[in-house]
């Protein structure tokens, strides 16, 4: 979906914003886990303490939206790793593949891709409820951002940029 087109209301919003809080919440569990695995206790704490903030979030969402009629949404519209049908095989490749760096690189990322969304609703929205509703979800995801960039500037980059290294050597 394009970036907030066609939110038009309050329930509307909720519902894509529990859509988005759900996937981070499921994302961050799967990447702390795969980050103790690595043996990489700082950046699998920061999934860990995001994963209950978004799970805490959702469930906030959920209660602010009870009794409101949410429309559905397209299964795995916010999926940060996988489109569609999942294909455990292509999934589980990347969780194997990737560093700490690589992972909060699709965290940082999920976390704009959610504020660019709500920075659109309240772009585009006349209803005063709604533009302060998606504002305050903009601040939000605004936050995570800048911890998971802070994590980042402490997380070495494994990747070797191999032109530099031979960079005047031919």
């Amino acid at each position: 979906m394009d970036a907030g087109a066609g939110v038009r209301s309050v329930p509307e919003l909720y519902a894509h914003a529990l859509a988005i809080e759900r996937e981070a919440a499921e994302r961050y569990r799967e990447l702390a886990e795969r980050m103790a695995d690595e043996g990489n206790a700082a950046v699998a704490a920061l999934f860990g303490e995001l994963a209950e903030m978004e799970s805490r979030h959702e469930a906030q969402l959920a209660t602010e939206s009870e009794g409101m009629a949410l429309p559905r949404l397209a299964p795995g519209e916010y999926a940060w790793l996988d489109r569609g049908a999942p294909e455990s095989a292509a999934h589980d490749l990347v969780f194997r593949l990737m560093t700490p760096h690589d992972a909060l690189e699709i965290a940082l990322a999920g976390e704009r891709r959610a504020r660019e969304f709500f920075e659109h609703v309240l772009d585009v929205a006349r209803d005063p409820a709604l533009r302060d509703l998606a504002s305050e979800m903009a601040q939000e995801e605004q936050v995570h951002a800048a911890w998971v960039m802070q994590a980042l500037e402490h997380t070495p980059d494994p990747h070797i940029d191999w032109e530099r290294v031979f960079a005047g050597r031919c």
